[in-house]
């Protein structure tokens, strides 16, 4: 009995439709590389520009997240981080767990995580007020009333 040993390169029967393994591999790549841009300018940013450090506080991130800018690289962050996040725990799953309904349960929990945290962190940036529940004898009533 001889095996026939197909060569490397011999090409693979494809299958109609979109390869989404492939759209996720590039997703990995792509969104690292941006990733890489967005975090490293954000923790410029807030550490050495100005004041650095010592200029974090309530004041500095209401006036950052006023401004529309920076509300969509921070949206632009937090969305690529959790799908990108997303994506590597649904490799790991499809890499180590061998039953067929735990792997689709997992990776539907993990994906409806990442959903959540995406609405729940794109809410908190566009609705966020810093005059919100601000009384007379709060320090920050004169910062309010002068919006």
């Amino acid at each position: 009995m001889t095996a026939t040993i197909e060569a490397p390169r011999t090409p693979a029967v494809r299958r109609k439709g979109a390869n989404w393994e492939k759209a996720g591999w590039l997703y990995m790549r792509i969104s690292g590389v941006i990733l890489v841009v967005l975090i490293f300018g954000h923790l410029f940013v807030n550490l050495m520009v100005g004041d650095g450090i010592h200029a974090l506080d309530w004041g500095f991130v209401a006036g950052k997240l006023a401004n529309p800018f920076w509300q969509v690289w921070d949206i632009l962050m937090l969305w690529l981080a959790l799908i990108h996040g997303a994506n590597g725990m649904r490799t790991i799953i499809n890499d180590y767990v061998t039953g067929e309904r735990v792997r689709k349960t997992l990776v539907w929990a993990v994906f409806a995580a990442a959903g959540l945290l995406i609405v729940l962190g794109t809410l908190v940036v566009f609705a966020f007020d810093p005059c919100n529940g601000v009384t007379p004898d709060s320090a920050f009533w004169e910062t309010c009333q002068a919006l």
